[in-house]
């Protein structure tokens, strides 16, 4: 699929408002209803907004882990490279290749991980994975083809989220506020 010169791929001419979702795989979904309906869905856009990082504190880092995990990324590392050689090595040297790969891999992911451990100083003793997420989506189509995909979409969704006001968040750390009346 080739992109207009001088447009970007991440932008429409004139997007207009269609829907909000608070998950992506409902914004996925009435993309997909569109594409079945046989609406041009490459007229559409999912903006995700109020972007936010979420980390998932898995565990206490301790000197142990750190050597473990830096010694088993080196081991993958060095089977990766063992592997390649070998490729263009003799047969009978193969094993021995792909072995001692792994195993200077392993003795170097060691070091390092421990290294790196030792120069947090404690500032981080705990393992995580962060994503980031958007606490709302909103799908715009081209201005010409709105009537269209409102009409098309009518059929999947409930015609006030169509129009439904972003909710406000509360700052972080804040409980949220029970709604007046």
């Amino acid at each position: 699929m080739a992109v207009q010169q001088g447009r970007s791929a991440f932008t429409l001419e004139y997007p207009q408002h269609l829907a909000y979702f608070d998950d992506y795989r409902e914004a996925q979904r009435a993309v997909d209803y569109l594409s079945d309906e046989r609406f041009p869905v490459e007229n559409c856009l999912i903006v995700g907004t109020d972007l936010k990082q979420i980390e998932r504190v898995t565990g206490r880092m301790t000197t142990g882990k750190a050597a473990g995990y830096g010694a088993a990324s080196g081991a993958w590392f060095g089977l990766l490279l063992g592997l390649i050689v070998g490729i263009f090595a003799e047969p009978g040297n193969w094993f021995q290749i792909v072995l001692s790969a792994m195993l200077i891999g392993l003795g170097f992911g060691l070091v390092w991980g421990l290294v790196g451990y030792a120069f947090t100083r404690g500032q981080r003793d705990f393992t995580s994975v962060a994503q980031v997420i958007a606490s709302r989506y909103e799908l715009l189509v081209e201005h010409r083809m709105l009537a269209e995909a409102q009409k098309t979409l009518a059929g999947l969704i409930h015609p006030a989220m169509q129009q439904q006001p972003p909710t406000p968040q509360p700052p972080y750390g804040e409980p949220p506020q029970p709604p007046t009346a």
